[in-house]
């Protein structure tokens, strides 16, 4: 550290400057900050589903305000299926999964908003599904009722619908088996003992809403995954345009392996199994960088995970090498819990570390950038 770094008591390694405190929040809004300097974090696009995307959301709102989360909208099973039949809405599970894990409210209206009635005919409903629903209603569009709970619950970044139209998944397996639905889609998968060839959106090609890909053309930053290979990332890339506004992007862009193969979906499949999967589906532009867990698996969660016939997922490397697709390769698992799962700031602090060594950004984005490598380097 040189002298003048070591002068600076609010933000190390960098010069003295009056650029060098944000004065957003005057006299404590400091660039060393990260919790504060939130602002000036990348722009990044997540895009996927499920489980999976709300996670990495919850990670990435510790790092960066600048957040449109697309999320696929082909669910048609469960509590959210229900709605979906009986009122003719799209499916609200995933979007009220993303909008809690980015919200800012009290715990107690998380609980809320996240509780699942029990008992008569509500049974199985979550009160944030409902409330969704209701929405809907009052404001004549699910895109604009999304908007609408988004502010209510003071969220970080935006939540967007990939489309507003009534979308299905079709299932075509090796064998020639076809189903459509997507919560028809493990049991068939079982029943055919046959891997999944390709999925398609019934109608084809539905319209993103204009937010989609503006929100991609903006980026500087876009993540695919993690979450389920072919009921949550690809059918993103199935809405007309997505996969090339994504393509065409200089953003960064980086795919999020899952941490282990998927039972009725990924079944044996490798990491590169995925990639190719993916751009099989769109194009294979739409990254040049993958992101994958060498963090171990404990004993207890491989033998429950394997009577499923699923397990961590395999690295071959060679693979990725010949394909031109840089492989990288850190600890993100999350050690505590019943099942396998990123930890959300390991995951969304190697994802800004990835954006700050290949996107060098200008200026005080650039100090907050180096501040992110200082984080990560000090985590090692």
């Amino acid at each position: 550290m040189t002298n003048n770094d070591s002068k600076n008591k609010y933000i190390p390694n960098i010069n003295n400057d009056f650029d060098d405190v944000i004065l957003y929040n005057p006299g404590d809004y400091r660039l060393d900050d990260i919790d504060s300097a939130r602002i000036v974090g990348p722009n990044v696009v997540a895009i996927g589903g499920g489980t999976g995307l709300s996670t990495l959301l919850k990670g990435l709102k510790q790092y960066t305000e600048n957040i449109s989360a697309i999320v696929a909208v082909s669910d048609d099973g469960g509590s959210s299926g229900i709605l979906r039949n009986e009122m003719g809405i799209l499916p609200p599970g995933d979007i009220r999964n993303c909008i809690m894990a980015l919200a800012n409210v009290e715990p107690m209206m998380s609980q809320v908003f996240n509780y699942r009635f029990t008992e008569g005919s509500l049974s199985g409903q979550s009160f944030g599904n409902l409330f969704l629903a209701a929405l809907c209603r009052i404001c004549g569009t699910f895109d604009e009722a999304v908007k609408r709970m988004c502010d209510v619950l003071a969220i970080t970044g935006r939540v967007l619908p990939v489309t507003t139209a009534d979308v299905n998944i079709e299932a075509e397996f090796e064998n020639g088996v076809r189903v459509v639905g997507e919560s028809k889609i493990f049991n068939e998968k079982k029943k055919q003992n046959s891997r999944i060839r390709q999925v398609r959106l019934i109608p084809g090609l539905p319209p993103p809403i204009p937010e989609v890909i503006q929100a991609i053309e903006e980026a500087d930053m876009i993540v695919l995954g993690p979450g389920s290979l072919y009921t949550s990332i690809i059918p993103n890339l199935l809405v007309e345009d997505v996969g090339e506004a994504i393509a065409r992007s200089e953003a960064v862009k980086v795919y999020v392996c899952n941490l282990m193969t998927q039972d009725g979906e990924t079944e044996g499949y490798t990491a590169f199994d995925h990639v190719k999967s993916i751009f099989q589906h769109s194009n294979d532009k739409l990254f040049d960088i993958c992101l994958v867990n060498i963090g171990e698996v404990s004993e207890p969660l491989v033998t429950n995970y394997d009577k499923e016939g699923a397990g961590p997922t395999y690295i071959d490397r060679e693979k990725f090498y010949q394909a031109g697709i840089e492989l990288v390769e850190r600890h993100l698992i999350d050690e505590e819990g019943p099942l396998a799962r990123h930890n959300p700031r390991l995951l969304a602090g190697e994802l800004m570390a990835i954006h700050a060594r290949k996107r060098p950004r200008p200026g005080l984005y650039g100090r907050y950038d180096r501040l992110i490598l200082d984080e990560l380097l000090g985590r090692m």
